[in-house]
Order: structure tokens, then C-alpha cells, then sequence
């Protein structure tokens, strides 16, 4: 039973729609409207469907090429990037920024800490700094920590300069409210929480984004949002059909249900995990008040590797270790997507019992 916190559990009827008979993107005009009938499911848990502040686009490539492509496309030698970050894809975009010549400001905490709400009061205050881009995450999967975006937001917002916002919302966004509308580059991707295959990013773009991306002028094609703006002439290389296929499916059971309903599942499932996980004596890393309904990282020191191999060889269970300089003292439950469901995590923490 697959419980990482993405590649997640992808769902019969999914996998299905997988097996079709393949559409050839470029030449078959039956394909636009399967990809127009994407980017209007996902405008719809963007939550910006009806408006006309963002742009919906799904490139072809797993969720890190959101992150990297956002970067190339705002970001130029010489542009400065504010870099807030607790945690490790927090401090990854600093090293996007640098790669394309920008010149990242790195504004963090410790991993078990908040957003530094001072520290980015500090660095705005900074009459030296003229800040274009801040970038954030709203998830970091690595320590199932979920952010609070809003003090941050409203402090870029109040900031004399208009400074453009990026978030990796990859393992957030269908799990859980993400202020989309208050975000100028929201970044999703198709194996977290809409439990289809990875491959995809999607981004929500907005129209200021849009502005700088072509003042900018990126020279690459495949990590550049611009020419995804307007695919009515074809799109800009072979899309992954049988990916977009399936990442339409997924979407389609998570409106079913209704968006509100699946938070409020993977809330259910989240309590339940830290239940168990308090019942065997297990703490989840972040304070509990900034822990994801998405996933759970649990504290076993020097334990990660020996409990994942455990559960995989003798309960079919699969969960993930931490990442980095954590990764073997975090052993972490994905409670996202189609494995967010207390019978999911029931049989996944009654494993992890008999392993303790």
C-alpha cells in the first residue's frame, strides 16, 4: 500500500483512462478540448475559475520543472529574489535564482520554526534591497510543515515596491486552501494530491506575472511559461497525452466530491494519523498548529530507514524518510490524495505499531 507523500495512490478509474487508445496531441483536434477541459478543472481548485486574474497552464514535465521554469521566467541576471525558506525546497529556489544570474536573499528559520515574519520585515525595510521577486512554499513535504501565508503576503503586499510572488504549493494544492488569488505564480504538480501520475506542472499565472515573463524574454523553451500562455496554434513541443488524460480523471473525482469535502478528508486523515502516532509515542516534527493535513512527518531518531524497510518487507507498506540532513531521523505518512482516508491510515499506523 503506497503512503508517501507523493507519487501517491493513483485510482482505478485513473489508471483506466490511462489505457485508452493514444490521441496524437498535434495533429488530433480532439485533443484541445481535453486540454481546455483540464485547465478549467484546474482553475477550478485554483479557485480562480470565473476570474480573469489568472491563467491556468500545464506543461509537460514532473512538478520541480514548475519551480525552475517560474524562476527562468522572472528572473534575469541582476534581478533580486527575496528567498523566504524553512526548509528545504524553501532554500532550493536560492539556488534556482543564482543559476539564471538573479541575486537571491535567503530570509529563513530553522526547520521546526515559522516563516521569519521579523527577518522578512528586516530585509524589506532595507533601503538598499529592491526586491522584484519574493518565492515561499506552502508545503515542505520534507518536514510535513505547512506554512501560513498570509502574514507574509500581507507584508510583500504592503512593501513600496510591487514585488511578484512565487509558491510551491506542489504538495498543498488539492489537499488543502491555497490563496491562489493573492499569488502571482502558483505551482502544482499531478502525483501529490490529485493522485494522477507524475509528469505534470501546473501553474496559476497571474497577469502582472505574465507582464514581466515577456519584458524578461526567457530564451529557453522548455523552462518557460511564456509560450503556454496561448496554445491555440499548438503547443510548444508534444504534450504528454496519456498524462493529461489521467491528471483530467483525477480531477474530475476531486470535483465530484467537492473541493471543500476533500480538505475536510484530509484533515480527518491527518487527525487520525497524529492520533495513532501520539497513541505509539510519536511526535510529529513541526509544532502540531503548523503541521500539514497533507502529510506527517514523525521524530524517530536514527530510525527512518530501519522502520521504512520494516513496514515495506512486512506489511506491504510503503511510507518515506526524511530528506537531507533529516533522513533518517523523519519517517514520514502521505495522507494525500487518494490515500488521505482514516481506513488508509489506520492499517498504514497499525503496520507501524508492530514494527515500533
Amino acid at each position: 500500500m503506497l503512503m508517501t507523500p507523493g507519487p501517491t495512490a493513483v485510482p482505478e478509474s485513473v489508471r483506466d483512462a490511462m489505457s485508452r487508445e493514444l490521441i496524437n496531441p498535434d495533429v488530433d483536434p480532439a485533443f484541445r478540448g481535453i486540454y481546455t477541459d483540464l485547465v478549467d478543472r484546474l482553475a477550478a481548485v485554483y479557485g480562480v475559475d470565473g476570474t480573469d486574474s489568472h491563467d491556468v497552464v500545464v506543461p509537460g514535465g514532473e512538478g520541480i520543472l514548475g519551480l525552475e521554469a517560474a524562476i527562468a521566467s522572472l528572473v534575469e541576471p541582476g534581478t533580486e529574489v527575496l528567498c523566504l525558506s524553512n526548509g528545504l525546497y524553501g532554500d532550493g529556489f536560492a539556488d534556482f535564482v543564482e543559476s539564471y544570474g538573479g541575486e537571491a536573499t535567503v530570509v529563513d528559520a530553522p526547520y521546526d520554526e515559522p516563516l521569519p515574519i521579523a527577518a522578512l520585515e528586516d530585509a524589506l525595510a532595507d533601503d538598499d534591497a529592491a526586491f522584484d521577486v519574493a518565492t515561499m512554499v506552502h508545503c515542505e513535504t520534507p518536514t510535513g510543515t505547512l506554512n501560513d501565508l498570509g502574514p507574509v503576503l500581507d507584508r510583500l503586499e504592503a512593501a513600496d515596491r510591487e514585488i511578484l510572488t512565487v509558491v510551491d504549493a506542489v504538495s498543498s494544492l488539492g489537499g488543502t486552501p491555497v490563496p491562489t488569488e493573492r499569488i502571482d505564480v502558483c505551482l502544482g504538480a499531478s502525483q501529490k494530491c490529485f493522485s494522477a501520475p507524475p509528469g505534470l506542472t501546473t501553474a496559476a499565472i497571474s497577469d502582472r506575472a505574465w507582464t514581466a515573463m515577456e519584458a524578461r524574454d526567457p530564451h529557453s523553451l522548455y523552462t518557460n511559461f511564456l509560450p503556454w500562455r496561448d496554445t491555440d496554434d499548438g503547443f510548444p513541443y508534444t504534450h504528454l497525452t496519456t498524462n493529461v488524460v489521467a491528471l483530467s480523471e483525477a480531477l474530475s473525482l476531486l470535483l465530484e466530491e467537492e473541493i471543500d469535502d476533500v480538505h475536510a478528508r484530509h484533515e480527518a486523515a491527518a487527525a487520525r494519523c497524529r492520533e495513532r502516532g501520539a497513541e505509539l509515542g510519536l511526535e510529529p516534527f513541526p509544532d502540531p498548529e503548523r503541521a500539514s493535513p497533507t502529510v506527517t512527518a514523525f521524530e524517530v531518531p536514527g530510525r527512518a530507514g530501519v522502520l521504512q524497510r520494516r513496514l515495506r518487507e512486512d506489511h506491504d507498506v510503503l511510507v518515506a524518510t526524511g530528506l537531507g540532513e533529516l533522513a533518517d531521523d523523519v519517517l514520514r505518512v502521505g495522507h494525500m490524495g487518494h490515500a488521505a482516508r482514516v481506513e488508509r491510515v489506520d492499517e498504514t499506523m497499525d503496520a507501524l505499531e508492530a514494527v515500533l
